[in-house]
């Protein structure tokens, strides 16, 4: 095991070449998995509740500018019956993501919902919406909110300003640090293969990770929506698309007491297994689509996502099959952070 988690000792990582060599490293993620995590798989069930958004990042299918996009907002009633059913299905956490569209009319709303979930259900709520400013977190958090996903996408500032020119680096950190500040349990994560990443760069990726203590890491390849500005871009790996899996493989070592999803990018880049093959290489959550099935191809941040033509039952029922399968049993209760909430992020000082 990594004693002094540098750049260059998770470049060695992901230098590994041979399959063997890499065998070796998704073997020592997993035992580092189960030693930390358990063989339990939590559910965390995923309700795209809206696919506007105000963001033109250069890779994603809702950016504003993508007039092609049949926008919608789901009421709340709707939202509330799939929560209600969660349970049923052993997810134990609804997530409620949507594109970007900061309001006080809006985010009031979303506080409200978020109250009467927690209200009339035993889930935990994760709430993935974008950037706000830290007093519209404080009052989800004090509706009930118990986590946030908020992903950095890449370690790298100029990189991150040449694909997102509606928000800074810097200012994304800045909301992952207030949400840290607020006692909600912090979700975060990057994109693997990005036009202009270098292995360097992906080793900043895992290490900011790790430096920011988070209590969820999500990752997934980069797959560009076709009707953006990058749609005939190239992942910068795809002469090497394991390197996918030994990214994730190196960011569990680096992260032991994290919860890393499975999540569904993988099974688009790896149609039918990349999910189980994340489940045994260090990934602990998986977290299949609740949206209501005439909207979830109205969502699709990028291209040949799986599940778009199933109903939250049978993704239900497939995820539970899967995990028989892998020989993974499913998370009893909400599955919260391994690593408690007294920690903070000290990254105030070192915000560029």
């Amino acid at each position: 095991m990594i004693r002094d988690w540098t750049r260059e000792a998770v470049l060695g990582l992901l230098r590994r070449r041979t399959g063997e060599a890499r065998q070796a490293l998704y073997d020592q993620a997993d035992a580092v998995r189960r030693k930390n995590m358990g063989d339990e798989v939590y559910l965390r069930g995923i309700v795209e509740f809206s696919n506007q958004c105000v963001n033109d990042c250069l890779y994603c299918g809702i950016r504003a500018s993508n007039d092609r996009v049949a926008r919608y907002r789901l009421a709340d009633e709707e939202i509330l019956d799939v929560a209600r059913r969660m349970w049923g299905f052993g997810q134990t956490t609804v997530v409620l993501q949507s594109g970007e569209v900061p309001s006080r009319e809006g985010d009031a709303a979303l506080g409200r919902l978020i109250a009467r979930i927690k209200a009339e259900t035993p889930l935990a709520v994760t709430v993935s919406v974008g950037n706000r400013p830290r007093e519209v977190y404080a009052a989800w958090r004090e509706s009930g909110m118990d986590r946030y996903l908020l992903r950095f996408e890449t370690s790298d500032p100029a990189l991150f300003a040449r694909l997102h020119p509606d928000c800074s680096f810097k200012e994304r950190l800045r909301c992952l640090d207030d949400l840290r500040s607020l006692g909600v349990q912090v979700g975060s994560g990057f994109m693997i293969g990005l036009p202009g990443e270098s292995l360097g760069v992906l080793a900043d990726d895992i290490l900011l990770c790790r430096d920011l203590g988070l209590d969820m890491i999500g990752i997934g390849p980069f797959l560009p929506h076709p009707d953006t500005p990058l749609g005939g871009a190239q992942n910068a790996h795809a002469a090497d698309p394991d390197m996918h899996f030994v990214a994730l493989a190196a960011l569990r070592l680096a992260n032991p007491d994290a919860h890393i999803p499975a999540t569904t990018a993988y099974d688009a880049l790896f149609p039918g297994t990349g999910r189980n093959l994340a489940l045994t290489r260090g990934a602990n959550v998986f977290m299949p689509s609740a949206t209501p099935g005439p909207r979830r191809k109205d969502y699709l941040l990028y291209p040949d996502k799986p599940c778009v033509d199933e109903t939250g039952d049978m993704c239900a029922r497939c995820v539970v099959g899967r995990l028989t399968v892998l020989g993974r049993t499913v998370g009893i209760g909400p599955g919260h952070s391994r690593r408690g909430l007294s920690k903070t992020s000290n990254r105030e000082e070192a915000l560029p």
